[in-house]
């Protein structure tokens, strides 16, 4: 092996930890040509998990990893929203198994065409978070609704805030979650923070959202709800039908399933 390639092939394990994962553009940009990388490929010094990613050889692949290179090595607008961000704050309890199948990634440009390619057991689902906020984005910051976790690898995953999650949550009903699930998780956002609540319900451009928020809210009674300011937050008008068949709550004038209608 000649000098520079020993030189290249070192810088590599400085810029590219194990367990993360690059795509072709990341590599052109760092000076690894095309017939470089078929060479460190067929000589084991990196994988490829799937065309256009390559990884180095040590170091499980995992949904993590790969969220957290699309975060950090190659600069991707991603969150790890919903269900999933608010399973890996420990909120979800006997409702969605740590580890689920399906990982929920909010942004404002799609994730890269090789995600679904990746050899995981999880899928990821994409969701244009201008779709269901104004004005928030993906940079670390509470007012924007996202925080970074700390792994045990050192390495920090941007996910959104249980509040913001919550809402996210909220957006799946009633087609991709159930009120049943909805409602335990409900139930235990005890320690919510109203102040990142009100900027929330004030940037959020769904109706139907902020209408089973309160629903939720009223149906629980959490402390931090005597903090929220209602009036600043848009409700809209007529009524949404969200499930076929159940009783019209007369308050925020939305369909819900008969068994939860009356236990308010």
């Amino acid at each position: 092996m000649t000098e520079r390639k020993a030189g290249k092939l070192n810088q590599l394990g400085r810029t590219l930890p194990e367990g993360l994962l690059a795509d072709a553009a990341w590599m052109e940009a760092h000076g690894y040509s095309s017939s470089l990388r078929t060479q460190y490929v067929a000589a084991g010094w990196l994988d490829q998990p799937a065309r256009g990613t390559f990884k180095r050889p040590l170091g499980q692949l995992t949904w993590q990893g790969v969220v957290i290179s699309l975060q950090t090595l190659l600069e991707r607008d991603l969150v790890v929203g919903a269900i999933t961000a608010l399973d890996l704050q420990g909120l979800t309890h006997y409702v969605a198994p740590s580890g689920a199948s399906v990982v929920h990634l909010y942004g404002t440009k799609p994730p890269p065409g090789w995600l679904a390619k990746l050899p995981l057991r999880q899928t990821f689902r994409f969701h244009r978070t201008p779709s269901l906020f104004k004005s928030i984005h993906a940079a670390p910051d509470q007012q924007a609704g996202t925080v970074r976790l700390l792994r045990e690898d050192e390495r920090a995953l941007t996910v959104s805030t249980p509040e913001r999650a919550f809402l996210e949550l909220l957006d799946e009903l009633p087609n991709r979650q159930s009120f049943h699930n909805v409602d335990m998780i409900a139930e235990g956002l005890r320690t919510l923070s109203p102040r990142r609540l009100n900027l929330l319900l004030q940037d959020c451009r769904s109706i139907k959202v902020k209408r089973l928020f309160f629903w939720f809210a009223d149906r629980h009674s959490p402390s931090w709800l005597s903090q929220i300011d209602r009036k600043a937050v848009d409700l809209g008008n007529g009524k949404r039908m969200l499930v076929k068949g159940g009783r019209l709550d007369p308050t925020y004038q939305i369909t819900v399933p008969e068994e939860l209608s009356g236990s308010i």
